[in-house]
């Protein structure tokens, strides 16, 4: 049996590198200037067999300048409820290089009233990116008839 003194594996360490690669130049990407085209824009991207069968939880992660760099999934859960880990929120936001986020989930119950779930993790995501400097700017309730916005309600 090898002892971590005999190996020299222990001086070994994992290197990490952070890169960023697109093919989208950036004045071809949708910008997001209202609620109303954070809806559109998640909208297009949302997969409509699913919209009103599961719930699903996605981040558009922005510039500075309200690009959307990318729409990253952060999970699918059941009729009722998803996961939502502020982690891999705040990871992805991070590997992209983003300014700012928009939160969304879609009811596919049709409802668009915001749950105390719903109100307990935006205030969650919303500190946490206060501490991270990548500011919550939305947290979008989406149905395939309308969304509910928590910037334009006053609830962030």
């Amino acid at each position: 049996m090898e002892t971590l003194a005999a190996s020299d594996n222990w001086k070994m360490v994992s290197e990490i590198e952070l890169v960023y690669r697109t093919a989208i130049k950036p004045s071809q990407r949708p910008q997001v200037s209202s609620s109303a085209t954070a809806f559109e824009i998640l909208l297009s991207g949302w997969n409509p067999d699913k919209i009103e069968f599961i719930e699903q939880f996605k981040v558009l992660l922005l510039s500075r300048s309200n690009r959307v760099l990318g729409q990253y999934e952060l999970s699918t859960g059941g009729t009722t409820g998803t996961v939502v880990d502020v982690r891999l929120i705040f990871a992805a936001a991070l590997k992209a290089n983003a300014s700012g986020i928009i939160m969304a989930h879609n009811h596919p119950s049709g409802t668009l009233a915001a749950s105390q779930a719903d109100r307990d993790i935006t205030k969650k995501v919303k500190e946490a990116g206060r501490i991270l400097e990548i500011p919550l700017l939305d947290h979008v309730i989406l149905t395939v008839e309308g969304y509910y916005s928590f910037a334009d309600q006053g609830m962030l």
